[in-house]
């Protein structure tokens, strides 16, 4: 999705740095339940794990946070939001959310011109919300994505996972040098 600058470097458009941001996040989430699943081995129980009785547990955070980008990938194709299930019962079917919701996003094929259109979400019983495409993104998809993406790291932290900020950040890894 890179086009050629005048002085010869890639110029990404605005759909394709989100959806580097949605791979990359969609990679560290990935880690962060590898590195729980080495940590918890068969013990499958950190996935009912949750930061306050009234919050969703860990399997549905996994799914909360593939569904924004999923959504976003079916709205650059032209087709309705579809929210995975957030019963999520294992590892494995976390895992084939998170690489599922990765194909998607690397499929999208849309341009820009795709901010512009209106997108409706549906809010609950009788409530919706007409945005255009660039607040969609920006407004909706991206502090939902990151809300569950948080709340993820934070559950599997308090659940004993010896993990930290260097495990939240690992899209910056291309760019850390030594001094």
């Amino acid at each position: 999705m890179s086009q050629p600058t005048s002085q010869g470097r890639a110029m990404t458009t605005a759909i394709a740095d989100v959806q580097s941001v949605f791979a990359s996040r969609l990679d560290t989430l990935r880690q962060l339940l590898d590195k729980a699943t080495a940590h918890f081995g068969d013990d499958t129980s950190f996935l009912s794990n949750r930061l306050a009785p009234d919050m969703h547990p860990l399997g549905a955070q996994i799914a909360f946070t593939c569904n924004q980008p999923r959504n976003f990938a079916l709205w650059c194709d032209g087709r309705p939001a579809d929210n995975l299930d957030p019963e999520v019962a294992s590892v494995d079917q976390a895992c084939r959310y998170i690489d599922d919701t990765r194909q998607r996003v690397h499929a999208v094929a849309a341009n820009d011109v795709k901010l512009d259109e209106i997108a409706r979400i549906d809010l609950g019983p009788g409530l919706h919300a007409d945005l255009p495409g660039s607040a969609y993104v920006h407004e909706f998809l991206i502090p939902n994505f990151y809300f569950h993406l948080v709340t993820t790291y934070a559950i599997l932290r308090t659940g004993g996972l010896d993990i930290g900020k260097r495990d939240y950040m690992q899209h910056l890894v291309p760019w850390v040098r030594q001094a």
